[in-house]
């Protein structure tokens, strides 16, 4: 029997991301390019619920000892806290990633007030998200997805690019339509879920693979060798060797925006996952979930 293909828009990112044309992912803008120098009063109560929840769409996430940050259409919040608190300006998003050293990467649209041209480029903050500065090419890419390897940077704004210092880029010779890349700083391994299957590189994106014995993965995470996968529909499934097989788990409750995952020793992951109104964690390989703000009530 054929392999099926992801047919649908991913949860989350319905709006951003239009279904198949000719065969391919075809990004579309997450929403209306918003007019610089408008007023900024914007605040983190008017981005959250009545729960405390970010009500942005999700577009990453960071886990840092414990500390879980959402990149949203809002800006970046930390949700270890209840209610969720707003760190830095209001910027749409949409690629985030975790450098080896704690800097972010991110990618997107300015928000209400911001001098940052549309799209941002790719922007990176020292601060843990406090403030940003622009690196390269601002008002050419939308990174979608962003991933951050020890070899540098890759990223998908319509094309599959790779940087090795953040300021210039170069296209890979076999493009791929990547919906979500995962890295970590700390090796090579690259993966990518596109419509057809996940795809591997093992030389910082600069190469590709496909993994053909691979569930069909929309989000993933890597962790010192390891990685966690959620399928369109909320299964999870995790692999003790970067990406090569993968073992079948539990499932999350919610649509699932985001995904991040750390080792709990050598043969369990955590694993977090943000829905549209929760973060859920699991200290069981994704096995069983519970949500992150029980741990504050």
């Amino acid at each position: 029997m054929p392999r099926p293909k992801l047919l649908l828009s991913y949860p989350q990112r319905g709006a951003k991301m239009a279904v198949l044309t000719a065969g391919l992912l075809v990004l579309t803008a997450c929403s209306p390019q918003v007019p610089q120098g408008s007023d900024t009063s914007e605040s983190s109560e008017s981005a959250t619920s009545a729960q405390g929840y970010p009500t942005g769409h999700i577009h990453g996430m960071s886990v840092n000892s414990n500390r879980v940050l959402l990149a949203t259409h809002d800006g970046l919040f930390d949700v270890s806290e209840s209610p969720a608190i707003q760190i830095g300006p209001t910027i749409d998003l949409m690629g985030f990633t975790t450098a080896g050293n704690g800097e972010f990467y991110a990618s997107g649209h300015p928000g209400p007030g911001s001098d940052l041209p549309n799209p941002v480029g790719l922007i990176r903050s020292t601060d843990q998200g406090q403030t940003w500065q622009p690196l390269s090419r601002q008002g050419e890419s939308d990174f979608h997805a962003l991933a951050a390897t020890d070899g540098g940077i890759v990223g998908f704004d319509g094309q599959l690019r790779i940087s090795a210092d953040g300021t210039t880029w170069e296209s890979v010779d076999e493009q791929l339509p990547a919906f979500n890349l995962a890295a970590t700083p700390r090796d090579s391994i690259v993966l990518a879920t596109t419509e057809d299957g996940l795809q591997r590189s093992t030389d910082n994106g600069a190469t590709w693979a496909a993994v053909p014995s691979a569930p069909l993965l929309m989000l993933t995470a890597l962790s010192e060798g390891k990685a966690a996968g959620i399928t369109p529909e909320g299964r999870i499934y995790t692999s003790s060797d970067a990406g090569l097989t993968w073992v079948e788990q539990g499932v999350v409750p919610g649509e699932a925006a985001a995904i991040a995952t750390h080792m709990l020793d050598d043969s369990t992951l955590r694993i977090w996952v943000a829905t549209e109104d929760s973060v859920q964690v699991s200290n069981d390989n994704g096995q069983t979930f519970m949500d992150i703000r029980s741990n504050h009530q």
